[in-house]
């Protein structure tokens, strides 16, 4: 007997104005799917256009979670998966409206900006029988596998420098990402990405310690079960290197030993690439999402420490600005 294939997910996509937003309705077709209806206060969202013209659009929650509730209840349009790409703060309200209308949930980092918050959603995937998905993409870049391939095969403890530099323009402070209460932080909002990724390829976080929070940076060293971390992240395009090419407007480094990881490249389809591990049930869920959760917080709302030999290169100029 042949086994029936798995019907295609139907989609709802919460922030469909965002940044993000197309990588997720790209991945959405890509595997397969179909955007059934979307949500944003803002309506710029012709990118739809692109993805699924057909798709309802609303810029009032209250209807788009009506219309969400009506599919519900009609067994050939019932939403399966709810995508949320709204700011971080809202993240935790709008995947437990989803999984109140009975969808799974796939939601951009930060899961929470709030590490309490996790053990609620834990009881709200209890409650609704629901299953609650987080991006995490760097798990699935080649060039991290390859390095976390390369950190198991070794029993030494190694140092780590890591720096992003991604330089933002002044709308950026005025934006929802340049206010804490609504993005968590800068570390919360750009450097969760790469808090996921340490861990997942060092093993546990065993000390955090911030040296430098600003609004544009933050600096600090994370001691893991196998590696120390220096680390230093900004928006401010002064930090970035002098040999840094006219019109290059952002810097990664990963460093390893002294030795530097290339992974600048292999990013564009890392999303689709989570659409799949995810539909084939081997996605990323809330026990994935809670260490870089709790690093970033920390980062923003612990103690702040005196640098030593621990400190990031770069943390000296950086602190003299």
């Amino acid at each position: 007997m042949s086994s029936r294939p798995e019907p295609a997910a139907t989609y709802a996509l919460i922030g469909a104005a965002g940044y993000i937003a197309p990588r997720h309705m790209a991945a959405m077709r890509e595997t397969g799917g179909r955007l059934a209806l979307a949500f944003d206060v803002n309506d710029s969202v012709g990118v739809i256009d692109s993805f699924a013209p057909d798709a309802a659009f609303f810029t009032d929650f209250e209807r788009f979670a009506a219309d969400l509730e009506r599919r519900r209840a009609q067994t050939g349009e019932r939403v399966t998966h709810v995508s949320v790409c709204s700011p971080n703060h809202l993240h935790h309200a709008h995947a437990a409206a989803a999984m109140r209308a009975d969808a799974d949930v796939i939601c951009e980092k930060p899961l929470v900006i709030d590490p309490a918050l996790l053990d609620d959603l834990v009881l709200l995937e209890r409650a609704s029988g629901r299953r609650l998905y987080t991006i995490l993409q760097l798990r699935h870049h080649p060039a991290i596998l390859a390095l976390k391939e390369r950190v198991a095969a070794t029993d030494r403890h190694h140092d780590v420098l890591l720096t992003y530099i991604t330089s933002r323009g002044r709308w950026y402070a005025e934006s929802w990402k340049g206010d804490p209460r609504r993005s968590g932080g800068i570390a919360m909002n750009i450097g969760i990405h790469f808090f996921d990724m340490l861990s997942f390829v060092f093993g546990p976080l065993e000390e955090n310690r911030p040296h430098l929070v600003e609004p544009n940076r933050a600096s600090g060293c994370l001691d893991f079960a196998n590696a120390r971390v220096r680390w230093f992240l900004s928006i401010d395009r002064r930090d970035l290197p002098p040999a840094t090419p006219t019109g290059q407007t952002t810097y990664r480094s990963i460093t390893l030993d002294g030795e530097e990881v290339e992974f600048s490249g292999g990013f564009t389809d890392l999303h689709t690439v989570s659409y799949q591990e995810i539909l084939a049930g081997r996605g990323y869920g809330l026990d994935a999402a809670r260490a870089s959760v709790e690093a970033s917080f920390h980062v923003h709302h612990g103690p702040l420490f005196a640098p030593a030999d621990d400190a990031h290169p770069m943390l000296r100029s950086a602190s003299a600005r």
